[in-house]
């Protein structure tokens, strides 16, 4: 389904550097400082192997996103591709994903945010709510200021993280060589489905390089940016899960990890961290967490408005939400709406299962990225085919480890998409 009528187009303002940066910050945040937690919960000291499996997945299906980007490059990602190279359904199937799991992610990132600070400030957890609703809207307010100061910000968030993330493994690694050997021994704690399960969770944890490919109408030269941002982002971020993870089990042990991931407004490296390096190193840790959770909730802001700006042009959603502003950088009615869901969502405060349900979610988002990526010709092929269908079977194979009750639910919300998509259609059919 080809788009008739010719639409404004945003500005193309970022190269390969702020598109990687883009992509970090998108990445580095709730996956590092809590899932590696919640994984080594499940699968223990093996949660190493989860956290390569979901590199290798989200590599290949990082590949089959830059090379559809760097042939389409519109904002709105796997959404557009679907429509492009496969059906509407398949297209609005990917974009109603994107935009359940994403929301639910922001809502927790705010969240998270907001109990970091209260730790700090010694403040009451009852202002947790409030706290997330105030990151939420200045959040929203820099995205509607357009993509050149998002992306100033973003490079400033990205540094604090990674300038803390490197403190943590610094610190923690003379004791991770001193009694690594113990506390990764037995290396297996449970059955291959554990693996499987933390693979599947640890996904989730790489899933913002599509951020890149979302941002593709923004991007310079898009056929050459997308690809070696996509590669440099996963290549670096594979690499410092790996080594965050090696050193927070070699240094505290799976146990410590596990039970600190339930802890309120606890994360499990910073208790990591506070065991080895006192107060002083638990408080270094926790600033480069609130930098990492601010940075993840605008770029979740960010590419949920470009989202839902490529269904507006498409009438899956309301046409108002593709009006850009006067100097068409921003689509400024699709921000507003994405900053009211994601401000409804917070106000539930109950994000327990998010995770999981955001791992449903983007797995079949991602599905629909490599079966697209399937019907591209061999002149507009980057990779070859294996990487795609490889992405493609890893990812419905995966989706399917988490909760029952999750991806019950989740193909229940497809079913209720599709058919609001098709009644939709009618409508617009008959008048």
């Amino acid at each position: 389904m080809a788009v008739t009528n010719p639409q404004p187009q945003l500005k193309r303002e970022l190269g390969v550097f702020g598109a990687t940066l883009m992509g970090l910050g998108s990445i580095v945040g709730t996956g590092v400082f809590v899932s590696i937690g919640i994984a080594a919960g499940i699968a223990g000291p093996a949660v190493i192997i989860a956290v390569a499996i979901g590199a290798i997945v989200a590599t290949c299906n990082g590949l089959s996103s830059a090379q559809l980007a760097a042939n389409h490059p519109l904002s709105g990602g796997s959404y557009e591709y679907g429509y492009r190279y496969l059906t509407p359904a398949f297209g609005f199937t990917a974009g109603w994903m994107f935009l359940v799991a994403k929301s639910a992610s922001a809502a927790t990132a705010a969240l998270g945010f907001a109990g970091y600070l209260l730790n700090i400030l010694g403040v009451s957890s009852s202002w947790v709510v409030p706290g997330a609703l105030l990151a939420v809207a200045v959040m929203t307010l820099i995205v509607l200021n357009g993509i050149r100061r998002s992306n100033f910000a973003n490079i400033a968030i990205v540094s604090v993280t990674l300038l803390s993330l490197g403190f943590f493994v610094l610190a923690c690694l003379p004791r991770a060589v001193q009694v690594g050997t113990d506390n990764f021994t037995p290396f297996f704690t449970g059955s291959p489905a554990t693996i499987l399960h933390a693979s599947a969770l640890m996904f989730v944890a790489y899933t913002g390089y599509g951020r890149i490919a979302t941002l593709g109408e923004e991007a310079r030269s898009p056929r050459q940016t997308i690809p070696k941002a996509m590669i440099v982002c996963l290549l670096l971020t594979m690499l410092l899960y790996m080594a965050v993870a090696a050193v927070a089990i070699g240094a505290v042990g799976v146990d410590v990890l596990a039970g600190a991931t339930g802890q309120t407004r606890a994360a499990p490296l910073e208790v990591a961290v506070r065991s080895i390096a006192g107060t002083g190193g638990a408080f270094v840790l926790t600033i480069g967490a609130i930098t990492a959770m601010l940075g993840v909730l605008l770029n979740l802001i960010l590419g949920l408005s470009r989202v839902l700006l490529a269904m507006g042009r498409r009438n899956d959603a309301p046409k108002f939400l593709a009006r850009l502003n006067q100097e068409q950088t921003t689509p400024y009615w699709a921000v507003i709406a994405v900053g009211i869901a994601i401000a409804l969502l917070v106000l539930l405060g109950n994000v327990k299962t998010t995770w999981s349900f955001s791992a449903f979610s983007v797995l079949i988002y991602y599905a629909i990225t490599n079966l697209a990526s399937l019907r591209l010709s061999s002149q507009e092929r980057l990779y070859p085919k294996w990487v795609a269908i490889f992405g493609l079977l890893s990812c419905l194979f995966l989706a399917f480890w988490v909760e029952s009750s999750i991806w019950q639910v989740g193909l229940g919300l497809i079913v209720a998409g599709l058919i609001w998509h098709k009644v939709r259609q009618a409508v617009m059919v008959s008048s």
